[in-house]
């Protein structure tokens, strides 16, 4: 299995990488320090951290620095996960109880607080300007993107290029800086290092064009998630927007009336439409589209094992089931 073949490939990073996150988790402040174990342990693929690992193999780098930068958008990743969960009022995250459901949402947004603010201090002991502009303007964005998630909620009439739109903002970004900041520090030159953040940028999209798949398809053990978590929000998806535009009038009022109104009761209904339109199948080939144009991004890359690893992994994103 290809999740297997890449914790062998980069095993040694990663328990270094690891290590630095359970070090730097450290808070003489008691809740910090079980709200942020909780979360970390919470069997999270780690995919962020592993993009810092693999672009710097990739580039060659041979100092440990990456480890560290790996913690960094792996604590940043953590901080959204705990806002997140807060924001959408979810009681379950990777299959267990979400840290809100668990701690309190108070305890919950200030410890993300806390990880922000520590990434941010192991940015600045890197002491390189450019990869603290890569994690302070990949940090602002990600948090432009949850407002902008937020105004969609409840909202039937956003279309393509707004969902995709906060996409690219809430998810694809931190993946684009990932990659980037492993070309940094193995000093690529100007190309290879966009090449990396557009590799990244399309990675991440895919891979979350298949979580909205996801949340009207997968097994609900295997994703940790209740299905139909995003109509409990209100959140106009690919799979919902494709369904309303390619519906009867009759299916479109009611995917609309359901996403207006977060109902979760008419879950069923809608997913027989999603079925019934095609909407699944083109949100999946939207995501293998992503996934083609990450592994064109890094073609001219040297060929390695890390560059192989990162095509096979844009395969993955876009054809997982989990």
């Amino acid at each position: 299995m290809f999740i297997e073949n890449l914790k062998q490939l980069i095993a040694a990073d990663m328990a270094a990488v690891d290590q630095v996150i359970r070090a730097r988790l450290r808070s003489e402040v008691l809740l910090i320090n079980q709200v942020g174990e909780y979360i970390v342990n919470s069997g999270g693929k780690r995919l962020r951290p592993a993009l810092v690992v693999l672009s710097a193999d990739a580039f060659a780098y041979r100092g440990k620095r990456h480890h560290d930068l790996a913690a960094v958008v792996e604590f940043i990743h953590t901080a959204t996960l705990l806002h997140d969960d807060v924001v959408d009022d979810s009681d379950l995250r990777r299959g267990r109880a979400s840290a809100s459901a668990l701690f309190g949402n108070s305890a919950s947004v200030l410890v993300g607080d806390f990880l922000y603010s520590r990434a941010f201090q192991m940015m600045v002991e890197v002491g390189e300007m450019r990869v603290m502009q890569t994690l302070a303007d990949a940090t602002n964005t990600i948090a432009e993107g949850e407002v902008l998630q937020l105004l969609n909620c409840h909202d039937a009439d956003v279309d393509i290029a707004n969902y995709m739109r906060v996409i690219h903002c809430k998810t694809a970004k931190l993946f684009e800086a990932a990659m980037r900041l492993g070309a940094i520090l193995g000093e690529a030159n100007a190309a290879d290092e966009q090449a990396a953040a557009e590799y990244g940028m399309h990675l991440g999209t895919a891979f979350q064009l298949i979580d909205d798949v996801l949340d009207y398809s997968a097994d609900e053990q295997q994703t940790g998630k209740h299905l139909g978590d995003d109509l409990a929000e209100g959140k106009p998806t690919l799979p919902l927007i494709y369904a309303m535009q390619h519906g009867t009038p009759g299916q479109a009022a009611v995917v609309r009336d359901a996403i207006k109104r977060g109902d979760v009761e008419k879950f069923a209904e809608v997913l027989h439409i999603i079925h019934a339109t095609g909407a699944l199948e083109f949100t999946r080939r939207q995501a293998l589209r992503e996934a083609e144009a990450a592994c064109v991004a890094i073609a001219a890359l040297a060929d390695t094992k890390y560059k192989r690893c990162l095509i096979e992994l844009a395969d993955f994103a876009a054809t997982r089931q989990f």
